[in-house]
């Protein structure tokens, strides 16, 4: 059977998510603990890859086993098992051909920022020293909805067959004394959000006209656009997935 395991994960220790050969990644901790408690080997396969130091509050991935699961008992059993820093929300059983990586429709990130040091928000927020002009951030972002290739946003030399994306939404908001950039879209290019929030803020210095953004969406090469704003501030929040892929439960 194939099941979704939903879970959170602070990745500040980890070399993201996809397994590394030089250094512990979520996946392979994931693994570890799901083979240890149903005494067989598990492989996961996750929504996506997150950069080392990248937080998720909701990644999805999916494994499959022999036996009919107690998801329940299993979810408690794994966040015993498991270090303090990543926690199972729910395992639920979906269909054979379900995908967490193929089935998704949608992902959510986000980019949060201060601008006030902070102790207790050391390596979930980025502490920006500088002011920045949120409105010509959001009038900047509002041209990221008016295209489809972000290219210029993509890692270099990355195997991707297409950087084509059908971005959905992409502002900035204020919660309190934090600046968070909420994108969302059916897909993400390897460092597209980054790339996008260290360019955004190039326009919020003034450093970069909104036109000038605009050109450098048309350019299709990451060389136009800014760097990219460091990997602790950003988190996944979310993957969406049709309902046909889940398996009715009577729990």
């Amino acid at each position: 059977m194939r099941y979704f395991v939903y879970f959170s994960y602070r990745g500040t220790v980890y070399h993201g998510w996809q397994r590394q050969p030089n250094g512990v990644s979520v996946q392979e901790v994931m693994e570890g603990a799901l083979s240890t408690l149903l005494q067989e080997k598990i492989t996961v396969t996750g929504a996506g890859r997150t950069d080392a130091g990248v937080h998720a509050e909701r990644m999805v991935a999916h494994f499959d086993t022999e036996r009919q699961l107690d998801c329940g008992s299993l979810v408690i059993r794994a966040n015993g098992f498991l270090p303090k820093d990543i926690a199972i929300e729910k395992i639920v059983p979906v269909t054979e051909d379900a995908h967490a990586r193929f089935s998704a429709t949608e992902r959510r990130y986000e980019y949060r920022i201060v601008q006030k040091k902070s102790p207790f928000l050391e390596g979930i927020a980025t502490y920006i020293h500088y002011e920045l002009d949120f409105e010509k951030m959001n009038e900047a972002a509002r041209l990221l909805l008016t295209t489809k290739d972000f290219a210029s946003f993509c890692k270099l030399h990355t195997d991707v067959k297409t950087t084509l994306c059908d971005v959905r939404d992409a502002h900035w908001e204020q919660r309190g004394e934090m600046w968070v950039f909420c994108i969302s879209a059916d897909r993400f290019l390897r460092n597209m959000v980054r790339a996008i929030v260290g360019t955004l803020m190039e326009v919020g210095r003034g450093r970069m006209a909104i036109e000038e953004f605009g050109k450098v969406i048309d350019q299709q090469h990451r060389t136009a656009a800014g760097m990219s704003a460091p990997a602790e501030g950003l988190f996944l929040t979310g993957v969406e997935y049709p309902s046909s892929v889940f398996i009715p439960t009577t729990e």
